[in-house]
């Protein structure tokens, strides 16, 4: 109805998820790489989580639309299956026949139709969305599902997006296997508020606009704080105050448009409270920096128990990623590169306890790596993240954790890290 009124050719705040509407701001452009990454090089499980309306469909749609030719995508479209029901379901939508079929032969079909797959030089890819709705024995017979490979490749794919229920539920004690399995872990953020101005001017442009800004900073501030960063509010609350600009025959969208918008919508007033928490919570933050760094590189709920991590009377997380590393190292072809996170002097290795606490919590330490190494004549200990065949994926990697977690890597050359290995004379 306000196309023509603002020079557009669609609706440019709607809520289904339209690719050409994907918004590469506030890391979202990272983790659709890194996601890229993780899917081709055979990952396993891959875990993506959201709050409500925060754009898990809509990456998961911008993955399935970047991906090459030969990755065949299959959908879990119910995740209230049970068990046995989900083996069906994934069946079916390969289209195998299990009219008639015990579960083991389904199974057993299902296991051989992949590994054709395979020998075809393809690869499935399962997408499992709202997957906090599942119930964990089904959860449990995904992680068994995830064990279908050949000697260097898993068969089957998968990526689960769910809301943070599906974090608590893989937090309790039997369901440590699968959570030992993900071995990329993801949280699509709410959308800052000096974000927010950029994410509309994209949007508007993206439907035709070609004028100047629609949205009054005075409309964007209300917007920010009723929709607390949520960008299907963001969505709901534009579009809403478009219209009543419309109406009031407005170039521009004032704040009294958007104030139009929250009463016609369920988001309540602006979170003030949410605001001065948050200041806090930077204050304390910076007290905090001098007396350790690492604590601003963990997540907050990490963060709080940091003196609890940093106080572990044995370093064994260091310890374990350590002798880990010695096989790796000496495993990784001399062309590939890894993300030097950080290197500390040696008497500060204890640090690394806190850091890798927080590793294992967001992105598991099936690809993290720590080893001693000697520069400038210190001895240091060094944590690293992955193997990659080319710059671009360290890079695109290297994005993600630095815009999600705050660790910088370092693009290293693995010959490098050997010699500097080398040098420290030492076992790790």
């Amino acid at each position: 109805m306000y196309h023509r009124h603002f020079g557009l050719r669609q609706s440019p705040f709607g809520i289904t998820p339209n690719p050409a509407f994907f918004f590469t701001g506030n890391t979202r452009g990272a983790m659709l790489d890194a996601l890229l990454y993780a899917v081709l090089h055979g990952e396993g499980i891959v875990k993506v989580s959201g709050e409500v309306g925060s754009g898990k469909t809509m990456l998961c749609r911008m993955l399935e639309s970047q991906l090459p030719a030969h990755v065949e995508v299959i959908y879990l479209a119910n995740p209230s299956l049970s068990r046995h029901e989900v083996v069906y379901a994934i069946a079916g939508e390969l289209a195998l026949d299990v009219n008639g079929r015990r579960v083991d032969e389904v199974l057993r079909a299902l296991h051989q139709h992949l590994i054709d797959k395979h020998a075809q030089g393809k690869q499935v890819l399962l997408l499992v969305e709202e997957a906090q709705a599942m119930p964990l024995d089904t959860l449990e017979e995904i992680r068994l599902l995830s064990n279908l490979e050949t000697a260097h490749n898993k068969l089957l794919q998968i990526v689960l997006f769910g809301q943070p229920e599906l974090d608590e539920h893989l937090d309790l004690p039997h369901m440590r296997q699968l959570k030992e399995r993900i071995t990329h872990s993801f949280v699509v953020p709410a959308m800052p508020a000096d974000v927010i101005p950029a994410f509309l001017a994209f949007r508007m442009q993206a439907a035709g606009h070609a004028g100047d800004p629609v949205f009054s900073a005075g409309a964007v501030r209300l917007i920010s704080a009723v929709s607390r960063g949520i960008v299907r509010r963001i969505n709901i609350l534009a579009d809403k105050a478009l219209m009543a600009a419309f109406a009031d025959d407005a170039p521009t969208v004032l704040a009294r448009h958007v104030k139009a918008a929250i009463r016609d919508s369920a988001f309540g007033t602006p979170a003030l409270f949410d605001r001065r928490s948050g200041a806090i919570a930077a204050l304390l933050l910076a007290c905090l920096g001098g007396a350790g760094w690492w604590i601003a590189r963990l997540p907050p709920a990490v963060a709080a128990r940091a003196p609890t991590l940093a106080a572990a009377p044995a370093q064994t997380l260091l310890q374990q990623c350590g002798v880990n590393s010695v096989a790796w190292l000496n495993a990784q072809p001399d062309s590939h590169l890894s993300l030097q996170i950080v290197a500390v002097p040696l008497a500060r290795a204890g640090e690394l306890e806190a850091l890798l606490q927080s590793m294992r919590s967001a992105v598991g330490l099936q690809q993290v790596h720590a080893y001693r190494i000697r520069l400038k004549g210190q001895d240091q200990m060094a944590v690293a993240y992955g193997s990659f065949a080319s710059r671009p994926d360290a890079k695109a990697v290297g994005a993600l954790l630095a815009a999600q977690w705050g660790w910088h890597g370092q693009i290293r050359e693995l010959p490098a890290i050997r010699a500097d290995v080398a040098a420290a004379g030492l076992p790790l």
